[in-house]
């Protein structure tokens, strides 16, 4: 990671480095963005409930989330440039070969290239807060949510792109999407190559205690709120569009909405957290966000469920740079681990919430979870109020 003497001041796409991590993060996240997707094709093909569904989506992200702090450490300890372009390139090869097995298979593929992006998340969000604390005057925020952005830019287009891929060709056409990991996977390997080296684990300040305050268990509850209600959109939406015989091409749209919704919002929220407070962007996200969740559920699905699921996005996608940054303060013992703790328990409790909401959509249907993602984005912003300014 690098050092303070590292002090340099340059634009937000300027920094070689920092363009390198964020391709890699759009690139990953075009094949996560895959994830809703190929899941409920493949759950209709296997014939498996909402439930069965839930299971397969925690399976996915939970494999990430646990990979996440090992990952994390290694880039703290050996540096990040092979554990962040080695992520790109073996996600883009096990995707590729889950494309070819349907079944149970290709969902054992899919969890090796979760794993793959695992490695590539924490290594990637140390070296954009790096790039922002050294090289852009302090602009920690901004450069984590530019980080962010090109990854939810990916995660929108991925289904946008996919459904019309899958649609036309089934799940070899998604080949088109894999094949870019290699390029992108090689430009990351030679522009961090100028990364310095890290600082040894003796040289470093930190006293390796964490302290448990009242702010850090708000942080843990919002964002574990956060990623639940944003995991019940991906996941549910587009199986409960499959009932209105919709295409692949339709759902792939209206979820891609969702994505680019939150990719805007995550880097328009570091930038107010950098300009005004962080506080004021968690909770006027979130509170704000439980409105168009709301009349998204009450709506179904018409013509006003394109603008609602983009508008829902913007909204919760505010406060995640924020968080992240946050982790990063106040875990010891490397930022990488930070970050992959921060990251892998947040997907970690979007997942299980997720199986939680598939029973509840078996039960109750999928109106009832849409209206509950509502009062779990509203809940996580009311905690926020609770929270310090600084």
């Amino acid at each position: 990671m690098e050092t303070d003497t590292a002090q340099t001041s340059t634009g937000i796409f300027s920094d070689r480095m920092l363009n390198s991590i964020a391709l890699g993060h759009f690139v990953v996240d075009l094949l996560n963005g895959q994830r809703s997707l190929l899941l409920a094709y493949l759950s209709v093909l296997m014939g498996l409930s909402n439930y069965g569904l839930g299971i397969m989506t925690s399976a996915y992200v939970i494999s990430s989330a646990l990979s996440q702090p090992i990952f994390g450490y290694i880039a703290d300890r050996f540096g990040a440039r092979w554990v962040a372009a080695g992520g790109i390139l073996w996600m883009g090869t096990f995707f590729s070969l889950a494309l070819f097995f349907p079944g149970w298979t290709a969902l054992g593929f899919l969890i090796l290239a979760s794993i793959s992006s695992g490695a590539f998340h924490p290594a990637g969000a140390m070296e954009a807060t790096m790039a922002g604390r050294h090289r852009m005057n302090g602009r920690e925020a901004t450069s984590s949510g530019l980080f962010f952005l090109f990854g939810q830019m990916g995660g929108g287009l991925g289904p946008m792109l996919g459904g019309p891929l899958l649609q036309l060709w089934g799940m070899p056409g998604l080949l088109l999407l894999t094949v870019l990991t290699f390029p992108i996977g090689g430009f990351a390997s030679q522009a961090l190559r100028f990364l310095p080296k890290p600082i040894p684990h003796s040289e470093k300040k930190s006293t390796g205690k964490i302290v448990i305050t009242t702010a850090m268990l708000l942080m843990i509850g919002i964002s574990s709120f956060l990623s639940w209600s944003q995991s019940n959109i991906t996941a549910y939406m587009p199986r409960y569009l499959v009932q209105f015989n919709l295409s692949p091409s339709v759902y792939g749209l209206i979820i891609g909405l969702f994505t680019a919704g939150s990719a805007i919002g995550c880097m328009i929220g570091g930038q107010l957290a950098d300009r005004f407070n962080r506080k004021s962007v968690i909770v006027g996200s979130l509170v704000l966000a439980a409105i168009p969740l709301a009349f998204m559920a009450a709506v179904g699905y018409s013509p006003w469920l394109y603008p609602l699921m983009f508008l829902s996005g913007l909204l919760t996608g505010g406060p995640f740079s924020v968080i992240i940054v946050q982790a990063q303060k106040v875990i010891p013992s490397g930022m990488g681990l930070a970050s992959g703790l921060i990251m892998g328990f947040v997907f970690s409790a979007g997942a299980i919430g997720t199986m939680f909401s598939g029973k509840l959509a078996d039960v109750w249907g999928y109106q009832a979870v849409f209206y509950m993602t509502a009062l779990i984005a509203l809940t996580g912003g009311l905690m926020g109020l609770f929270l310090k300014k600084d």
